[in-house]
């Protein structure tokens, strides 16, 4: 297979520059193994921190080399599950949705590679005073949680300030890269590499319920949203400027402007929100992918989808001399 050198295929020692997103509920050892055995990193998702699922899916990732990462606002209420995480040596460590700082000194300390989501520019530089080895700029197209910039202009505008600031500091690129056009058009924006989740959580591997998977095959990009009322249904007191894209369902359509009466009514709708969502009801929960759905037509195995991509990507990148005159 062809590779795709870049400075996070050398300082990650991988073969690919393609890592997959540490998506809580959906991103377990299976998934994260598979992906690194395709040559890309793949990270665990801590989520908002269950240490027996974790340590389950450590488990289930076997002797192949996984990364790990964190919500990082929900592990700060349970800061022992960093150290249980770092027990297990992962290949880095991925927060995201919070200040790095206060974790920064143990990751280093464990000599594991720091990487750190943003969504900003002051996220960005919050990353670097934490001496982030890998900044991620994430796009609002991304699904799951995430805030307002888009990633086309934001990638390369952090491009930009990390290399004034900080040249030695990786940066990847996030939100609606799917194939190997948004690998290929990440490297020329100026990334390292990316991070890929809505693609990931379309495999076989992923932890997602076969009727949630179908809908992301059948759904266009136009057919998601971005809202607070999985949060709210779910009972989970996310901080601004957080806010997450699901799929434009019934259920976003009978609380979309009455969130105050979800609010209301919650004792009643978390019980039904969580039985449909155990249920793979994709109707009457939320059904948790990006605008890369689009994108999407099958669900293959994660092997498959970097051997896709890099391939893709390789032979744009390889031919780009087409557009000279």
């Amino acid at each position: 297979m062809v590779r795709l050198a870049t400075r996070l295929t050398e300082r990650l020692g991988i073969a690919h520059p393609i890592l997959s997103a540490p998506m809580a509920l959906a991103a377990g050892g299976a998934l994260a193994a598979a992906v690194s055995r395709a040559g890309g990193l793949g990270l665990i998702g801590g989520g908002y921190g269950d240490g027996a699922w974790i340590e389950q899916q450590f488990a289930a990732a076997g002797n192949t080399q996984v990364g790990c990462g964190f919500i990082t606002w929900a592990m700060a209420k349970k800061p022992e599950l960093l150290t249980q995480a770092l027990a297990h040596r992962p290949a880095a460590l991925m927060l995201s949705f919070g200040d790095p700082r206060p974790f920064a000194a143990e990751i280093a300390a464990a000599g594991v590679p720091l990487i750190c989501q943003c969504q900003s520019l002051s996220h960005i530089r919050q990353a670097l005073e934490a001496g982030a080895a890998i900044v991620i700029a994430q796009g609002t197209e991304a699904g799951g949680h995430g805030a307002s910039r888009a990633t086309l202009p934001f990638v390369p505008e952090a491009a930009d300030l990390i290399a004034r600031e900080s040249p030695d500091t990786l940066l990847l690129a996030a939100g609606g890269i799917a194939d190997g056009r948004g690998l290929a058009a990440a490297l020329m924006l100026g990334a390292d590499g990316v991070l890929a989740g809505t693609r990931f959580w379309a495999s076989r591997e992923a932890m997602v319920h076969e009727r949630h998977r179908a809908v992301a095959v059948a759904a266009t990009g136009d057919q998601t949203v971005r809202s607070s009322l999985p949060d709210i249904a779910r009972q989970l007191h996310w901080p601004k400027p957080f806010d997450i894209r699901t799929a434009d369902n019934a259920f976003i359509a009978r609380w979309i402007g009455r969130e105050d009466a979800m609010k209301a009514a919650i004792d009643t709708e978390a019980a039904a929100y969580r039985e449909a969502f155990m249920a793979g009801d994709p109707d009457k929960a939320a059904v948790i992918f990006g605008e890369a759905a689009g994108l999407i037509s099958d669900i293959p195995a994660a092997g498959e989808i970097v051997a896709r991509m890099v391939a893709e990507a390789a032979a744009l990148l390889g031919g780009a001399k087409r557009f000279l005159a």
